[in-house]
């Protein structure tokens, strides 16, 4: 077992020379503190912040997802990755933890275990964990059993298997480890800008096909949230991109986090000792641009992380202070329902490879006289830091629309909106999606599709769990 790597809070001492750096009054304000002199700050104002993170990179050879048509083990490692944990608690005793990882995405089937065991060593309630996934495509794929798979032969199968089950103790133990290695922070909230993110709907003859659309809607916004000690100094930064992890080809076939690894790295290595933290959002319908190369990769990567950078360096962050309030629900997302015969012969004579594999599924859930499902489970999750910020996840690929429809439901301001949290189970598409068709229309990995209600259906529980944290939201017309 890898061990987790702690980041912690060391003291410091209160040098000559940091003394000049602040000037007389802030030398007294140094040593007041130091000395505990002067009152505590406000409640809410300082949090208790841990940090940990357990490399994860496989050992032995293992399938990479992302790509259906990458079916061999990789052959090499180009950066390692990595599961990393923010523990966090308030000034009245609530805690949570965050936990980001560089992996595809795990599905409710392996999420749910992580969870609860994580539930069962901490004490922690399901609302007071978030798991979020990068969705590289250049990192190891998952397993759901040991002998079932759509298209491994059963040794690839078991190797991912195995990896897999490692894996899940390996988020457990880190969140675990973050949890005890608590240590006072200030938190602050800002927002850079991603420019290499790009909407990849593209429209063509055919329709949709993936590509690249310069006119059509995606999210550039990067959130970050910056952890300082009390001294200053950065100790670690959770920052976040709403973009497929998808520049490298799927002929390269080497493990890496692609342009989320690379930004994590810059940032590790501009602020040593810190530990960064990446935040996929809701990228299901954009990715970056340009795209195919690892050279792209690497540029992407110094992009994001310079944007992160440079918002530290000039301090454009707001206060974010206590209490944290956080909530949790599953909602029935409505599927489309049963399929006719002929719409899926339809699907299965369709050009793209998606509508194919689609309709044989359904296929097959006709021929064997399997149920239709009405609906799917998914989580939803709303954390409230004060009043200073709102963390919206969601769970599936989600596309951009349904960033503007929460900004109306819930506000715009201090708002942070994540996707491929908790259960990655397929794409969550919106109305407007579903209606132009595409690839994002695929839904569920098991290849039932939504219904065009299922929009208004998150973005309402959203607004109620929103509410329910203490969230102030606008008036619906």
């Amino acid at each position: 077992m890898l061990s987790p790597v702690h980041c912690g809070f060391p003291a410091r001492s209160t040098s000559v020379s940091r003394l000049r750096r602040f000037g007389i009054l802030g030398a007294m304000a140094v040593l007041a503190i130091t000395r505990g002199a002067i009152a505590s700050p406000a409640p809410g104002e300082v949090w208790q912040i841990g940090l940990a993170k357990t490399k994860i990179t496989p050992t032995e050879p293992v399938v990479m997802g992302g790509f259906a048509s990458r079916r061999d083990p990789f052959v090499g490692v180009i950066h390692d990755v990595w599961v990393k944990t923010m523990a966090i608690e308030d000034h009245t005793g609530h805690r949570a933890v965050l936990i980001t990882c560089d992996f595809i995405g795990f599905r409710a089937v392996n999420a749910d275990p992580i969870c609860a065991a994580i539930m069962e060593r901490t004490g922690l309630g399901r609302d007071q964990i978030l798991l979020n996934c990068s969705h590289t495509h250049t990192g190891p794929s998952q397993a759901d059993s040991p002998t079932t798979d759509s298209y491994l032969p059963a040794p690839k199968v078991r190797d991912l298997y195995d990896y897999t089950e490692w894996l899940k103790t390996q988020v457990v133990d880190t969140a675990v480890a973050a949890l005890e290695n608590l240590a006072p922070a200030t938190l602050g909230h800002g927002i850079g800008v991603a420019p290499f993110v790009m909407n990849r709907r593209e429209p063509s003859p055919r329709g949709i096909v993936l590509g690249h659309n310069p006119s059509g809607p995606a999210d550039r916004s990067v959130p970050v949230l910056k952890i300082t000690d009390l001294d200053g100094e950065v100790r670690g930064v959770l920052f976040g991109a709403a973009c497929h992890n998808t520049t490298i080809l799927p002929t390269d076939n080497q493990v890496c986090g692609d342009f989320a690894g690379y930004a994590q790295i810059w940032l590790e290595e501009t602020y040593p000792g810190a530990q960064a933290m990446f935040m996929q959002g809701c990228g299901g319908d954009a990715g970056p641009y340009p795209t195919g190369k690892l050279e792209y990769s690497r540029a992407h990567g110094q992009t994001l992380g310079a944007e992160v950078q440079r918002l530290i360096e000039q301090d454009a962050f707001h206060s974010v202070r206590g209490a944290l309030r956080t909530g949790f629900t599953k909602v029935e997302l409505p599927l489309r329902g049963a399929m006719t015969p002929a719409e899926i012969a339809e699907l299965q004579r369709g050009p793209a490879q998606w509508k194919r594999w689609v309709g044989q599924k359904m296929a097959a859930r006709l021929e064997n006289g399997d149920p239709w499902p009405e609906s799917h489970p998914a989580p939803l999750a709303v954390w409230q830091f004060g009043d200073d910020l709102t963390l919206v996840g969601l769970s599936g690929e989600v596309v951009v629309d349904y960033v503007a429809r929460i900004e109306e439901a819930v506000g715009p301001l201090n708002l942070w909106i994540a996707g491929y949290c908790n259960d990655v189970f397929g794409y969550l598409p919106s109305a407007r999606v579903l209606r132009e068709g595409g690839y994002e229309t695929r839904g569920l990995y098991s290849g039932e599709l939504f219904s065009p209600r299922v929009e208004d259906v998150v973005v309402n529980e959203v607004r109620a769990l929103a509410e329910s944290v203490g969230r102030s939201v606008p008036e619906l017309n």
